[in-house]
């Protein structure tokens, strides 16, 4: 994969456009005055005044609140301390439920990640080890907020049954006893109950049976974000060709790639741009909103922000005349 990965040197006008709907302020305050009101009294006024600096840089957030007792131990993190604690992403309860244990959370801190440590026993999330607030503290659907009892260790490292990204970064192929159904009906049915259908329609119907013999990985937006963009699905398997990488690449593998690394799909002539923005990790401008959605050992799926679309590229009302429904 490497030798395949082309590198640019500067951002696109999109990739600050479409990240440009940051956190509104009255939202962070909001969440700290629920904090204070929670017993989170140090957390609060923590976020207030880091609102500016780390928040409002990101349109969507889920912050860990460690408690009083954990700030009267450890003393007043430090600015990287606080990012650790912050996940550019929206993450519902529903949403963290899915997750498997070993699975990397983002966070603001460039180039580290949370771990999912959550068991098939647990009642409540766990993360880094540390369980969270069953329920978060503050949710507008934007920005939420969980409690946790301590700090997150910056060190922290879990030996764990996930499939080693470094067998997988480079996309060699390998021997695999999984049926081509198999690998497909787990990755739909998980699909279908997380709110991308749309995606699971595509995968049932155009590439099931067709494994690269590296995998594949799926970009998977929602279905809204589908349906706003192209009407009716069905009749549009070359949107979808552009969202599957005929490579399979976990969210590990992800966060390794240099920037303006170039991903092929199975749409001839694009490409998938990934590029960081201010540490958050987005693809042609798309920032994933679930990583490591479903992976077995032949497929991974990301759900991400929104479609996937070229440099200046909009999806007009027209949208039909775009796309050949039989060029699959």
């Amino acid at each position: 994969m490497a030798s395949s990965l082309a590198l640019l040197f500067f951002i696109p006008s999109f990739v600050l456009s479409s990240l440009c709907h940051a956190l509104p302020r009255e939202a962070v305050f909001d969440a700290a005055d629920v904090l204070l009101d929670s017993g989170f009294v140090s957390m609060a006024l923590t976020l207030e005044v880091v609102a500016e600096t780390l928040l409002e840089q990101s349109p969507s957030a889920t912050v860990f609140a460690p408690s009083d007792s954990a700030f009267k131990k450890s003393g007043q993190p430090s600015l990287d301390l606080l990012r650790f604690h912050l996940a550019p992403l929206p993450l519902t309860p529903s949403s963290l439920r899915l997750l498997s244990a070993g699975t990397g959370i983002p966070t603001m801190l460039p180039g580290q990640s949370l771990t999912v440590t959550t068991s098939s026993s647990d009642r409540a999330t766990s993360i880094n080890n540390i369980k969270l607030t069953p329920s978060p503290i503050y949710d507008d659907g934007f920005l939420l907020v969980y409690g946790i009892d301590r700090f997150f260790d910056l060190n922290f490292q879990i030996n764990s049954q996930r499939p080693s990204s470094d067998s997988n970064s480079s996309c060699s192929a390998k021997n695999s006893t999984t049926a081509a159904s198999d690998t497909f009906n787990s990755a739909i049915q998980t699909l279908q109950t997380s709110g991308h259908s749309a995606v699971a329609s595509f995968l049932g119907m155009q590439l099931s049976g067709v494994v690269e013999p590296s995998g594949i990985t799926v970009f998977a937006p929602a279905d809204d974000s589908v349906m706003s963009s192209i009407g009716d699905f069905d009749q549009y398997p070359s949107f979808f060709r552009r969202h599957v990488v005929p490579c399979r690449l976990l969210w590990n593998d992800l966060v390794n790639l240099g920037d303006g690394s170039l991903l092929p799909t199975f749409l001839d002539g694009f490409s998938i741009n990934v590029t960081r923005f201010d540490g958050v990790l987005v693809f042609n401008g798309v920032p994933v909103f679930f990583p490591d959605l479903f992976f077995n050992e032949r497929v991974a799926v990301h759900g991400v922000n929104d479609v996937l679309a070229a440099q200046g590229e909009t999806f007009p009302e027209n949208a039909k005349n775009l796309f050949d429904p039989f060029e699959f």
